[in-house]
């Protein structure tokens, strides 16, 4: 199996991983039903992202908590929708790449799924 060495390898996973979350049970009705996401805007912009991440190649312009707090007021997202999401997140990358740079998405998705339940969490606290 490869690494992840081009943007059309972050594409290549970014849309085999929400091939699964579109139809999965625990957190698919976060993207599907509560934050309606339109996937011809949405996935370019997981692939920027990635890309940054991943690459350094400063290709994503945007805020990630900025989506995320509305959807957070109408149904909490818990620690647990976002192990999930990590879970999802590292089969997809195991199934499909190996070494360093696929090691490296799997630790900095883990850092954001940790960050992002953590303000989500204090979100809430503080309505």
């Amino acid at each position: 199996m490869n690494d992840l060495e081009t943007r059309q390898d972050i594409e290549l996973l970014v849309n085999k991983f929400y091939q699964k979350v579109k139809s999965d049970d625990k957190i698919g009705l976060f993207f599907n039903d509560i934050g309606k996401v339109n996937w011809n805007e949405h996935l370019p912009k997981m692939y920027s992202f990635w890309e940054s991440i991943l690459f350094g190649q400063m290709s994503y312009k945007g805020n990630p908590m900025r989506v995320h707090f509305p959807i957070n007021d109408i149904k909490a997202i818990e620690k647990e929708h976002f192990e999930h999401w990590i879970k999802l997140w590292t089969d997809t990358v195991s199934e499909n790449f190996s070494g360093k740079t696929a090691d490296l998405a799997i630790y900095k998705a883990n850092n954001i799924a940790n960050l992002m339940a953590y303000k989500m969490e204090m979100a809430r606290k503080l309505r």
